[in-house]
């Protein structure tokens, strides 16, 4: 309980990572929801990879333009977070393009872009010197220091996505649930379908930005698919995922910091054995 206590005062070293952990925790799984809603499961497999993608390619840009920056430069997120959302936004948009077109198999398209962009991250960022300053452990899932300017562009961007979905969770719910009948009652479906796509992309460039593409991935599909055993109706659904969500980010942070262990799998395995036990749960409560 020492521990817990001191990871809550104010003056904790690591403060704003266990913030931007919390704010990840409940984005990720409200985004998860429309994943799983749309049967797209294992895009959310691919798509951190990709972002982590986006984010070594522009992080490397300069030094293959020939500019000098320095690392104190190269900790800004301005530039990863442009790269990771365009390469995000972009991969969603081509891979539901071509669901559509019903050509080729879906997985195999999503387990293609995943092992690739996984593979190209890594090398990429293998040539580039601040691959050696942390960028390889936080794409390996180690939550880095934050600093308050990080914080606050992580909070603006996952808050402008939160207010976008609960202002029109109505329109999003029913193009993702009842595509017909929406297009029935004359909705703009192509519309909010890029919005959606949009909100997802925001929210995993942020997410694996912040904390990395591990902990982005488990977050938006665990807490979705615990959730989604025991809810009767969606707002439940969406509660369920996001309480799933938070604490696991909290209590995941907490137990790897008392024991020393890295953030990333250690808030991975904590949903799993939560989705285990919530499996378990949801077989003897039938």
């Amino acid at each position: 309980m020492e521990t817990l206590f001191h990871i809550l005062a104010p003056d904790f070293l690591l403060r704003n990572s266990v913030y931007a952990s919390l704010l990840v925790g409940i984005a990720c799984p409200l985004v998860g929801v429309y994943l799983v809603l749309r049967r797209l499961v294992f895009m959310g497999v691919a798509l951190p990879q990709v972002s982590s993608t986006g984010i070594a390619i522009a992080l490397s840009l300069p030094m293959w333009l020939g500019l000098n920056v320095s690392a104190e430069q190269g900790e800004g997120h301005a530039l990863p977070f442009a790269g990771s959302i365009l390469f995000t936004v972009a991969a969603i948009l081509l891979l539901a393009f071509m669901e559509r077109r019903g050509r080729g198999v879906p997985e195999g398209r999503l387990g293609v872009s995943y092992v690739v962009c996984a593979a190209l991250s890594v090398l990429i960022l293998a040539k580039n010197p601040h691959g050696e300053m942390g960028l390889l452990d936080l794409l390996k899932g180690e939550v880095i220091t934050i600093s308050n300017a990080d914080l606050a562009m992580t909070a603006g961007a996952l808050g402008a996505v939160l207010v976008a979905i609960l202002l029109f969770h109505k329109e999003l719910l029913l193009v993702s649930f009842d595509r017909a009948l929406a297009v029935t009652l004359g909705k703009r479906v192509t519309f909010w379908d890029v919005l959606l796509y949009l909100l997802i992309g925001v929210t995993v460039s942020m997410a694996v930005l912040s904390v990395g593409p591990l902990i982005a991935f488990g977050l938006l599909l665990i807490p979705a698919l615990t959730a989604h055993l025991f809810a009767s109706n969606m707002r439940q659904f969406m509660a369920l995922s996001v309480v799933i969500g938070a604490a696991s980010s909290f209590f995941g942070f907490w137990l790897s910091y008392t024991c020393d262990l890295p953030v990333g799998p250690t808030d991975v395995v904590l949903l799993g054995a939560v989705y285990a036990a919530g499996w378990i749960a949801a077989r003897f409560l039938k």
